[in-house]
């Protein structure tokens, strides 16, 4: 119950997460690996932002958003799970923004899924990092995340 209490202490409410409505899986396990499959920044059923960062969204609105991405995935990680605290360490965030050609910040933008990702799980939530700028996302959503993490046995 630690990382929810200290989601809880940011105010994450954590969600009941939606059934994907294309041909795929929210998490895939393989041994003691967790994948997540990339989770856009909707909070009650709408993205919080939508459009694209250089254009209509700012760094810091980009930031909030990869929070919130993050946000989803812990929802997702909980329904699998049962128990967040059976995340062991987080070992990698692969995160896309949809940004103007002309925008050069995706690791700031990406900084707010990190930095996020550290103050919950703390040293293990330290991971590899990939921040990759494209010009168009589903749905505009302007930021798309998935993770790596490795879980600790039942």
């Amino acid at each position: 119950m630690i990382i929810e209490q200290k989601l809880a202490q940011e105010g994450i409410v954590l969600a009941t997460p939606e059934t994907p409505k294309f041909s795929y899986v929210s998490i895939k396990q393989y041994g003691d690996l967790l994948y997540t499959s990339g989770h856009d920044c909707q909070k009650n059923g709408e993205l919080i932002y939508t459009g694209t960062l250089g254009q209509e969204l700012s760094v810091e609105q980009g930031q909030d958003a990869a929070k919130q991405c993050i946000s989803n995935i812990f929802s997702s990680l909980k329904t699998y799970l049962g128990d967040l605290d059976r995340i062991d360490e987080c070992i990698k965030l692969l995160g896309f923004v949809q940004s103007t050609n002309e925008f050069k910040y995706q690791p700031q933008v990406m900084n707010g899924a990190s930095d996020f990702l550290i103050k919950i799980l703390g040293e293990k939530g330290k991971h590899c990092r990939s921040a990759i700028g494209t010009n168009t996302l589903p749905f505009d959503t302007p930021v798309e995340i998935e993770l790596i993490l490795k879980i600790k046995p039942e």
